[in-house]
């Protein structure tokens, strides 16, 4: 369960990512790189994925998608940049013609990490870059019917897109990016497996070095530490102590590390572009039986979510199964709380957070090459929370793990 938004990164992550915590983060001698044979993804694969996207288009009735930048570019293109005021963006056509607009004097930094042949159009500060794209569309027939945009692209680029384009219809370009994005290949599997293997190997590195009276900051820097070492990129520490960890998105009040209370950890990391999300919950000390108990009650949800998951079954019949288990133990109904008030799980992969969510009321079938996150936590509002988090991939003969949920309480990471 990833978590950009609520009080900010940095609180989120106990301030971890920004605080400098003296002695903790150093000790990571020995921590060999589980990243050096990763292979980033290609232009052979970047080009699959365009002629898979003309299909969707063609199979849409969209002639062309307009995507800005972010993670979807990323994954069409190569192309890793930021989006201001001025537009950057491809378009793609439904005949696997691509083009990159952005301005005159940003060409040369664009250019670098362009993974793909690709038409520039370039523009200066006093031309519109959208009359560009329409120049460029209607060269090859497109002024007219339906224009797709990623669903992330900004209203200014939309309504300035109609506007250039009068005799278009733009329209929601999910059915392709999402239909695309949403099946791993091979190769984007294999690089999300070894961030989960550094995130893992992380954790154990970790996990023996936690000591009374530490603050999330202190343990968010020995897990960052160890995680930038194994070769992985960190993506986030979220770490819980106490009372926080019955609140999924924490809590910016003091905690330490204390005696027979919860320590929840949720983090992350990435390898050439690709993420993983891992939660592991523990007590320092000794657990009480009350602590047993819900960490046994969750981690079994984590197994049944994992059994609904079978090919060609709603999504959001996943989140169902775990919720009629919990009730039945007396947790929610629903969503209420105590229980589990977030979804099962997310999609991932370039993102943290992906399409689709295994969730209540989500038809979209599981399919070969889903990626989801599987954390069903249960949380007391005043007590403490419980939150296992394995991400899975669908084959074509079910649910695979990437990493095997923990075996009890007594031994969070295996």
């Amino acid at each position: 369960m990833q978590r950009r938004q609520f009080l900010g990164k940095a609180a989120l992550t106990g301030l971890a990512a920004t605080m400098p915590v003296s002695g903790f983060a150093a000790d990571t001698a020995g921590l060999p790189n589980l990243a050096a044979k990763a292979v980033p993804i290609g232009k052979a694969e970047r080009m699959a994925r365009i002629a898979r996207a003309t299909e969707l288009m063609r199979a849409n009735d969209i002639g062309a998608l307009l995507v800005e930048p972010g993670s979807s570019l990323i994954y069409f293109t190569g192309v890793e940049w930021w989006r201001s005021e001025r537009l950057t963006a491809a378009v793609l056509t439904r005949e696997g013609e691509v083009a990159i607009v952005t301005p005159f004097f940003e060409e040369p930094s664009v250019r670098e990490s362009l993974g793909i042949e690709a038409e520039v159009l370039m523009w200066n500060e006093d031309e519109n870059p959208l009359a560009a794209v329409a120049a460029w569309l209607g060269k090859r027939g497109l002024a007219k019917g339906r224009i797709g945009v990623e669903e992330t692209v900004r209203y200014f680029a939309v309504d300035g897109l109609q506007r250039v384009m009068p005799g278009a219809t733009v329209v929601n370009g999910a059915p392709v990016v999402r239909g695309c994005r949403m099946h791993k290949s091979a190769a984007e599997i294999a690089l999300m497996q070894i961030a989960a293997d550094i995130t893992i190997a992380a954790y154990r590195h970790t996990a023996p070095r936690i000591e009374a009276g530490m603050t999330p900051a202190d343990i968010g820097a020995i897990m960052k530490a160890a995680t930038q070492a194994l070769g992985g990129q960190s993506e986030f520490e979220l770490i819980l102590l106490g009372e926080a960890s019955a609140y999924p998105h924490g809590s910016g009040k003091p905690q330490a590390v204390k005696d027979g209370e919860v320590v929840l950890m949720d983090c992350g990391a990435t390898v050439h572009g690709y993420q993983s999300d891992i939660s592991r919950t523990f007590v320092y000390g000794k657990a009480n039986a009350r602590q047993r108990q819900v960490w046994e009650q969750m981690r079994k949800g984590q197994d049944v979510a994992f059994a609904a998951a079978k090919l060609g079954t709603p999504a959001g019949a996943v989140d169902d199964a775990v919720r009629a288990y919990y009730q039945n133990l007396g947790w929610g109904p629903g969503y209420k709380l105590p229980g589990t008030s977030h979804r099962t799980g997310h999609g991932i992969g370039l993102d943290g957070h992906e399409p689709v969510n295994l969730v209540h009321g989500e038809m979209t079938k599981l399919a070969p090459g889903m990626c989801f996150s599987n954390e069903p936590g249960i949380y007391i509002p005043g007590e403490f929370g419980i939150r296992l988090e394995d991400c899975f991939y669908m084959t074509d003969n079910g649910p695979k793990w990437f990493s095997e949920p923990p075996p009890s309480i007594d031994r969070p990471f295996g």
